[in-house]
């Protein structure tokens, strides 16, 4: 049985302490602060998404940034991935702005909601197969509930993987399992689209290996 509604499975994923190691380090981030953020009051908790609940995109990312998403509250806010992500998704005209720096910053997304596979950060962005399986179930539920979102757009092979492992799981294997690749569009069991992206960290933009006019008409071709 999942949560009623998207409010209801929010609360429960904020008060999760379910995987020891997740807790026990993003504690830690909390406490041993970046210089540059010393005074600032670390959100030091589970990440929810957020964004247009009626709307046809879904971008499902890894996981909180230690000191982005763990440190403000809010999914792809105030790190170097967000920086690139909202300018990309702002001239795709599917942000209000280009910037996603705090929780009240303003922002607002249109006909799309934006959430991760796992809801703590991991230890060097490595989440162990049992922390997945684990905070999957959240994950689960996020795509029951959002009902309008017809196209998945998954940010990095991890979120891919993950979503894949959901329709495996509900709907039975494919014929030919989706491969990640950017820009490829694989049709799953419900009429939905997943939609493999690069994801937008720092390593992929400084070695080019994903840049931003890639990911623009990535999103544009999506809207149209």
């Amino acid at each position: 049985m999942y949560p009623l509604t998207l409010e209801s499975l929010n609360k429960e994923i904020i008060n999760c302490t379910k995987c020891t190691r997740l807790v026990n380090f993003r504690k830690k981030i909390s406490k041993n602060k970046r210089k540059e953020y010393v005074n600032e009051d670390y959100w030091g908790r589970p990440i929810t998404g957020f964004g247009d609940k009626k709307g046809r995109i879904l971008i499902v990312g890894l996981a909180p940034a230690a000191h982005g998403g763990t440190r403000t509250g809010r999914v792809f806010t105030g790190d170097k991935s967000s920086e690139f992500l909202y300018q990309c998704l702002y001239e795709a005209n599917i942000s209000n702005q280009p910037y996603s720096i705090s929780k009240n910053d303003g922002l607002k997304l249109k006909d799309s909601y934006i959430t991760t596979a796992l809801k703590c950060v991991p230890p060097e962005d490595k989440p162990t197969s049992i922390e997945l399986k684990t905070c999957s179930k959240y994950f689960e539920n996020e795509l029951i509930l959002l009902k309008k979102s017809i196209f998945i757009v998954a940010l990095g092979k991890i979120a891919f993987e993950a979503t894949v492992k959901y329709y495996i799981e509900n709907y039975g294997k494919f014929k030919k399992k989706p491969q990640f690749t950017h820009g490829s569009s694989h049709n799953l069991p419900d009429g939905k689209s997943l939609i493999g992206c690069y994801h937008p960290s720092p390593r992929n933009v400084n070695t080019g290996r994903l840049n931003k006019k890639m990911m623009v008409d990535l999103f544009k071709n999506i809207r149209k």
